[in-house]
């Protein structure tokens, strides 16, 4: 369920958004509905450019949120890192569950090497979820192919990511890209 703190009601017109974005508000808020839509917004903008695993870590944490029954108040640990592109996902996990660092209740477990998985906790509760591996290579190889065309400093470099993101925004359905790990 979603409560807006600051707006009236979030913006979905299509005068609201870039020309890239402003096409697919329908087809994504029907398919997906309008909380991924404002999270995945409202990440972002915080993140500075739409990406891929910023766009990731909100569709994982809705789903997280649908299965423990809980939009609030959920622990996360995140073993997504601290080194882009993966690290991303952070920002995504905290904007769709509300579990900020302000909050204290995301943290970023140290790992030897960052995956796309995290540990939600919630009232007893926990769910370990990870980004399939096909899907995981298929990120991977995308943006490994956008180095080897443009560097990761070119303008477009950032273009062929923001592509990719609007891409994986509309095809990627939360309740088929994650898996749920058995924890030993």
């Amino acid at each position: 369920m979603i409560h807006e703190n600051v707006f009236a009601t979030f913006p979905t017109s299509t005068e609201h958004y870039s020309t890239d974005v402003a096409p697919i508000i329908n087809y994504v808020t029907s398919r997906y509905g309008r909380e991924e839509w404002r999270a995945v917004v409202l990440t972002n903008e915080l993140h500075g450019h739409l990406g891929i695993y910023s766009t990731i870590g909100v569709k994982m944490g809705i789903y997280a949120c649908e299965q423990l029954g809980k939009t609030h108040h959920i622990k996360v640990i995140s073993c997504a890192g601290t080194t882009p592109p993966i690290s991303c996902m952070n920002d995504g996990l905290q904007v769709s569950t509300q579990a900020t660092l302000g909050h204290g209740l995301i943290t970023v477990a140290e790992c030897t090497s960052a995956q796309p998985e995290a540990i939600f906790m919630c009232d007893g509760r926990r769910l370990h979820l990870r980004l399939k591996s096909h899907v995981a290579i298929q990120i991977e190889r995308d943006i490994r192919r956008g180095v080897e065309m443009y560097g990761t400093a070119s303008p477009q470099y950032w273009a062929y990511v923001r592509h990719l993101a609007i891409d994986y925004w509309q095809s990627m359905d939360r309740n088929e890209i994650f898996e749920t790990v058995l924890d030993q």
